[in-house]
């Protein structure tokens, strides 16, 4: 079985990388933290996306 993510879908998905990427880079966590996630969604880019939205760092503005 052969899975391939390519055309809109994998434009799409590499726009979303980004997007969390750069919402990482300027959260308020620690460095260490900031590199751990960013090396998550770089070896698995829909996985670690999914991880990220639900677990990832939060500013709290509240």
């Amino acid at each position: 079985m052969n899975i391939e993510i390519s055309g809109v879908f994998g434009l799409l998905i590499l726009i979303a990388d980004i997007w969390a990427i750069l919402n990482i880079v300027q959260s308020r966590v620690s460095t260490v933290n900031k590199l751990i996630w960013i090396v998550v969604i770089l070896l698995l880019p829909v996985l670690g996306l999914i991880i990220w939205w639900f677990a990832g760092p939060r500013d709290s503005s509240g």
